[in-house]
């Protein structure tokens, strides 16, 4: 590796396609915000100025409520699929070598806690429209074994060209990766020299002025979003993992005598151009490659791919991605929860009224320098004291309530709640309401069964992603598993065979 080669060409590429995104994580925190509680954060125009409709209303004497019924929704999906969830299988024409993979891949889910990571996943799938996962094999917690991350979708980016649901038409897909000083000189420096550099690298006293300065160098403003740049926590340093699809030139190599078909490199091809038996067509060969760039454009590692499946080892699905377009589940349901949101708050703002009323204070009853907005500040205290005058005749302060008129808004409330079962497709026998004592078991049987159909089409997408997940966990373990894991008391000749297998995953 050298160590001060640079690719700025690559990390403006990267910076493109991350800003590319930027609405999706945009639309994520709004869903995120409003599936765990924070539902009246979004900002509104008041008198010349935004400010959040939570801090409006209380602006106006009233109290911001809410109740929670996304949350309900999100818990009831993930329940769903918990309760119906079933191990992938692993298929092959051998009965006892689909047994050792099969064991080995119960292993490495055991290794990850899969259930709970994937149940994780799933819940990230329902609030943003989509899900990540990293599927690596390496070194960590003192073992060589294979692994899978969650990873953040706010430091996750994809090529925003690609509109292929099943994410073949990627170019360019990868991550950041936030971590410590010494975390950074443990993954990439191999010396003291190397340790010395990283530190020039990222150096936090000029951080700040060297970014400014390489986004006048990219054609930005200095004062602009370094959001891509820097992390949150200054203390930490940030790398960027890119995988690019890149096409190198070559010929595919068909030779008679051997009956073999494959592509060789034009170095290799100028050396046997000679050779009678062989049949040669320019092809370019496609290629992934990975780079790990600092924020200023330094290659901190670049190879290509080591995987035996030939491609990168992220592992994504968007929902439901028609047009490049993701809307998640979540997002279907906000403005029920919004409006649901708004009835409540009318209905407890009405009560209050007509239960407080409104109070008559003559004028010639208010004590000597006492005002009328003294008197409404006592009289909004639980324990409010109004001094008034008796003499003269005057009236004393009376208060005037009246039962609050019914302006329909159970009606209007129940109108949403129904609207949200509706829209989202998690109705009440989804949830396990008692049906009434009219309706018949098989009834409501039946209507629990089509509950569940209206989910299908999310969860059975979502079982699309686990499986290209497990595809790739089964082809590391046959890449990197040494015999004894992958088939314990097995032949050398068993385990070769097993590793040239083709297994499916169901």
């Amino acid at each position: 590796m050298e160590i001060h080669q640079k690719n700025l060409a690559l990390l403006d590429e990267t910076r493109r396609v991350w800003e590319a995104m930027d609405a999706f994580r945009k639309e994520r925190r709004r869903c995120k915000r409003y599936c765990y509680g924070d539902q009246w954060g979004d900002p509104v125009w008041v008198d010349g100025k935004w400010m959040r409709e939570d801090c409006y209303i209380r602006s106006q004497g009233s109290e911001p409520l809410k109740n929670n019924l996304i949350r309900r929704l999100v818990k009831q999906v993930l329940g769903l699929y918990r309760s119906e969830r079933k191990p992938m299988g692993v298929h092959a024409p051998d009965k006892w070598m689909a047994k050792q993979v099969s064991n080995a891949l119960r292993k490495v889910e055991r290794t990850n806690a899969a259930e709970e990571m994937n149940a994780r996943a799933l819940e990230e799938f329902l609030v943003s429209g989509m899900v990540a996962q990293r599927k690596t094999y390496g070194w960590r917690m003192g073992r060589n074994d294979c692994w899978t991350d969650n990873v953040p979708l706010d430091h996750f980016f994809v090529d925003a060209m690609m509109g292929d649901v099943r994410g073949w038409g990627v170019s360019l897909v990868g991550q950041f990766h936030d971590m410590r000083f010494d975390e950074l000189c443990g993954e990439f420096a191999h010396g003291p020299g190397e340790v010395e550099w990283l530190s020039h690298i990222y150096e936090m006293e000029s951080f700040k002025r060297r970014v400014e300065h390489l986004q006048m160098q990219l054609g930005l403003s200095p004062r602009g979003d370094s959001t891509f740049f820097s992390p949150h926590d200054q203390r930490l340093c940030r790398a960027y993992e890119v995988w690019r699809r890149e096409r190198r030139p070559g010929y595919i190599c068909h030779d008679r005598r051997t009956a073999t078909v494959g592509w060789i490199t034009v170095e290799e091809a100028m050396q046997r151009m000679g050779e009678p038996s062989l049949d040669m067509q320019w092809q370019m060969k496609e290629q992934w490659n990975c780079h790990y760039i600092s924020p200023f454009g330094d290659i901190l590692g670049q190879e290509p791919s080591p995987y035996a499946h030939g491609g990168h080892p992220f592992v994504f699905k968007g929902y439901p991605f028609v047009d490049g377009e993701i809307h998640s589940f979540v997002a279907d349901i906000i403005d029920q929860q919004r409006y649901t949101n708004r009835l409540i708050t009318l209905y407890d703002w009405v009560m209050r009224s007509s239960a407080k009323g409104v109070l008559l204070v003559p004028e010639e009853a208010l004590a000597e320098g006492y005002t009328v907005e003294d008197v409404a500040q006592e009289w909004a205290r639980f324990n409010g004291v109004i001094p008034v005058k008796t003499r003269n005749g005057a009236m004393m302060p009376q208060q005037v309530a009246a039962n609050a008129v019914n302006v329909g808004i159970n009606e209007l409330l129940q109108t949403q709640l129904n609207f949200m079962e509706d829209i989202s497709g998690v109705t009440g026998a989804l949830q396990g309401k008692m049906a009434s004592a009219s309706v018949s078991g098989k009834l409501f049987e039946q209507q629990t069964r089509n509950a569940t159909l209206s989910q299908l089409d999310l969860l059975d997408t979502f079982r699309n992603f686990l499986r290209e997940g497990t595809e790739k966990d089964v082809a590391n373990i046959l890449q990197f598993f040494p015999d004894e894991l992958l088939a314990p008391g097995a032949t050398a000749e068993q385990v070769m065979k097993i590793r040239k297998t083709h297994f499916s995953i169901q």
